[in-house]
C-alpha cells in the first residue's frame, strides 16, 4: 500500500452531509482510502436522522431513531477511519426549513475550525431531491465563499461535489445544467470492503442498502462500484463550471484522480 512521505503534507479532508448514512452511501471509500494514506478525515453530519426507516427495529419515538442512528454512524465511521465527526443535530427534514443564515454560520464556523484543504458535500440538486440535501448544499457553497474572504488566495480550498453516473446520464438528457458533470473519479477497487462494512452498519437503513447495493448486506462487496465520483466545483476562489462541463461524458472516460497528487 502506497503511504504519504513522512514530508508530504498531510491535508484535511471535510465531507459535509445531512444524515447518518449519507457518507457511506456517498463516498465510504474514498474517506477509508485516504485515511490510510495518513489524511485527516473529518464529517459533519448535520442531523441525526430521526425521521428516516427504523428497519427491523421496535422504535417508539424520535428519540430513540436518533440514538440508534447516532450509534450506527459512530461505529460506520469507526470502518472508514474518521478522525473526528461534527454532530450538529439540526431537526431532520428541516434544513430547508430552518434559518439559512443559521446554518451558513454553524458551516462557515466549521471551516474556520478546521481550516480544509478539500471540501466535498452533495451538488445543489440534492443527488436525489431531498431537500436537507439541497439546503445543506447551499449552505456550504455560501460558507465557502465566506470563507475565503478570510483566506490568502493560495489558501483558498477546493470543493468538490459528489456525483453519481447513471444519475447524470439521466439527467443530461434535459438540457445541461452546471451541477451535473463529473469530472473526475476516485478508484476505490482497495477499499469496497471499508465501504461494504460501514453500509452493513446501518441495519436500520436495510431497505435504502439493499435497494442501492444488493447483497451487500450477506458480503457481497463486488457490487460495489471500483469508483467513487466528484465534481470539481470551486478551486482557488474559481467557478470551474467553463467549458467542458455543460456537456456529457461517459463514465469510462473520466479520468482518474488523487486528491494528494491530481490527475493520475
Amino acid at each position: 500500500m502506497r503511504k504519504v512521505s513522512e514530508n508530504a503534507q498531510v491535508r484535511r479532508l471535510l465531507f459535509l452531509f445531512p444524515h447518518p448514512d449519507d457518507e457511506s452511501f456517498a463516498c465510504a471509500g474514498t474517506m477509508a482510502k485516504y485515511s490510510e494514506l495518513g489524511q485527516q478525515i473529518y464529517l459533519v453530519t448535520a442531523t441525526s436522522g430521526d425521521k428516516g426507516k427504523c428497519g427491523p427495529y421496535s422504535i417508539t419515538c424520535q428519540k430513540q431513531l436518533a440514538v440508534l442512528r447516532e450509534h450506527e454512524l459512530s461505529s460506520a465511521l469507526s470502518v472508514l477511519g474518521v478522525a473526528e465527526l461534527l454532530l450538529y443535530r439540526f431537526p431532520d427534514g428541516g434544513l430547508a426549513q430552518m434559518d439559512q443564515s443559521m446554518l451558513t454560520e454553524r458551516v462557515l464556523q466549521t471551516l474556520l475550525s478546521i481550516n480544509p484543504q478539500i471540501i466535498i458535500t452533495f451538488p445543489p440538486d440534492g443527488v436525489t431531491g431531498h431537500p436537507d440535501h439541497i439546503a445543506l448544499s447551499h449552505a456550504v457553497e455560501t460558507a465557502v465563499k465566506r470563507y475565503e474572504e478570510q483566506l490568502a488566495q493560495q489558501e483558498y480550498p477546493d470543493l468538490y461535489y459528489v456525483s453519481i453516473p447513471h444519475y447524470y446520464d439521466y439527467c443530461m438528457e434535459r438540457p445541461p445544467q452546471a451541477t451535473f458533470p463529473i469530472t473526475a473519479k476516485v478508484d476505490i477497487s482497495k477499499y469496497r470492503h471499508h465501504k461494504g462494512k460501514a453500509l452493513q452498519v446501518y441495519k436500520s437503513q436495510e431497505y435504502s442498502v439493499n435497494k442501492a447495493f444488493p447483497g451487500v448486506l450477506q458480503g457481497d462487496f463486488t457490487v460495489i462500484n471500483p469508483y467513487e465520483y466528484y465534481t470539481l466545483v470551486r478551486s482557488r476562489g474559481r467557478n470551474e463550471f467553463q467549458d467542458e462541463h455543460g456537456r456529457k461524458l461517459q463514465a469510462a472516460n473520466i479520468p482518474t484522480f488523487c486528491f494528494l497528487e491530481g490527475l493520475e
